[in-house]
C-alpha cells in the first residue's frame, strides 16, 4: 500500500509529523530503517531481535514525535537514540561482536592479509568496553556527524568526544606490533 504525499520541503514535512500526520512521519522514518536495523543488528546480535527492536523504536518515536525539536536532521540522531535505548533495554548479553569487513580489493592486500587484520582489528574492539565500542561505532560506523553521535550516545558533546578520542587511543594501545610499524 502506497501512500503519495506532497510536501513543499523537509521542514514543512517534520512540521506535519508532529502534528500527527501518519504519512508523513512514515515519510521521514523510511530512510532510517536500515541504519536502525543494522545498529539494533549489532547492538543485539540477532537479525530477529533486531527487528523487534527497530519496530518497538518506531512505534515509540510516533509516540513522542511531539519532543521532536528542529529539522529532518535531528531527526536520524533522535530515532537511532530511541533504538539504541531499546536496544539496551532488550541486552541479553555483550553485543559487540560484529565489525563491518573490509571489502577485498583486486589489486590489494591478499584476502589472507585482510583476513588476519580484521581478525586483529575484531579482537582489539572486543578487548574494549561495552562504552568505548559504542561510541566508536556511532561515530565511525554509522559515520554520524560528532553531535548526532553524542545524542545516540545520550551524552554531552564534550563527553562524546572524549569518549571517541579515549576508544581510539585504547584501540590503538591494542594494536598488534605489525600494525604499528605498517602504521
Amino acid at each position: 500500500m502506497g501512500i503519495n504525499v506532497t510536501f513543499a520541503d523537509d521542514d514543512e514535512m517534520v512540521r506535519a509529523a508532529v502534528a500527527g500526520d501518519a504519512a508523513a512521519f512514515e515519510v521521514l522514518l523510511a530512510p532510517l530503517l536500515e541504519p536502525a536495523f543494522k545498529l539494533a543488528a549489532l547492538l543485539l546480535h540477532d537479525h530477529a531481535e533486531a527487528e523487534d527492536a527497530v519496530q518497538e523504536a518506531a512505534v515509540r518515536a510516533w509516540r513522542r514525535i511531539t519532543q521532536l525539536r528542529g529539522d529532518r536532521g535531528r531527526l536520524r540522531a533522535w530515532f537511532l537514540s530511541i533504538v539504541a535505548n531499546q536496544c539496551k533495554s532488550m541486552r541479553r548479553r555483550p553485543w559487540w561482536q560484529v565489525i563491518k569487513v573490509p571489502e577485498v580489493m583486486s589489486q590489494g592486500p591478499s584476502a589472507e592479509d585482510l583476513a588476519t587484520r580484521d581478525l586483529d582489528l575484531r579482537r582489539a574492539v572486543e578487548r574494549l568496553d561495552r562504552d568505548d565500542q559504542f561510541a566508536l561505532f556511532t561515530f565511525f560506523y554509522l559515520d554520524l556527524p560528532l553531535e548526532d553521535a553524542a545524542r545516540v550516545m545520550g551524552v554531552p558533546l564534550s563527553s562524546a568526544k572524549s569518549r571517541i578520542y579515549r576508544a581510539v587511543r585504547r584501540l590503538r594501545k591494542d594494536a598488534t606490533l605489525e600494525e604499528v610499524l605498517r602504521g
